[in-house]
């Protein structure tokens, strides 16, 4: 089962008696501010519970499905996120 960004605004909101406008001004500026700084490469670290980072790709050989040619791949790049312990610990319970 999944949270939809609404489900999750309304439960924060419940949780911290903020307005739910409040929450999801909150979310939207994280949310900014995680993609200004992987697009600068920058890593995100919230200790204990995930680490969000830029990754690099190298250029690679692939094949193309449909007709199993050879295609180059350019590099380029991805983003890694790490779960912390705390919320490991959560997903083991």
């Amino acid at each position: 089962m999944a949270k939809n960004r609404s489900e999750l605004v309304a439960e924060v909101a419940g949780k911290t008696n903020l307005s739910q406008t409040a929450v999801n001004g909150v979310l939207d500026a994280l949310f900014e501010v995680f993609e200004s700084s992987v697009a600068n490469g920058e890593k995100v670290s919230i200790p204990g519970w995930l680490a969000v980072e830029r990754t690099e790709r190298a250029a690679r050989t692939g094949r193309n499905p449909q007709t199993g040619a050879e295609i180059q791949i350019p590099a380029g790049f991805g983003v890694k996120l790490t779960a912390g312990s705390k919320l490991k610990a959560a997903a083991s319970k």
